[in-house]
């Protein structure tokens, strides 16, 4: 893994952000998800009024990314 710092948006892939949000303590995982929660309440305060359509997904579900090679 390289251990420098890029400032180039190609390597921010979602894998990536994957991996450094997992890198992250558990307690600063939850800071996250709070400020996050926050971040979206202030932006759209009605948001929990909105009607919901989820519907639970039928079968397995099998995540597929693409990777460089």
């Amino acid at each position: 893994m390289n251990n420098t710092i890029s400032h180039d948006r190609s390597e921010e892939t979602p894998e990536a952000k994957a991996h450094w949000f997992q890198s992250l303590p558990l307690s600063e995982r939850m800071d996250m998800l709070c400020y996050f929660t926050d971040l979206i309440l202030n932006c759209n305060p009605k948001i929990m009024e909105q009607k919901k359509n989820d519907q639970p997904a039928s079968g397995r579900i099998r995540v597929i990314s693409k990777t460089p090679g």
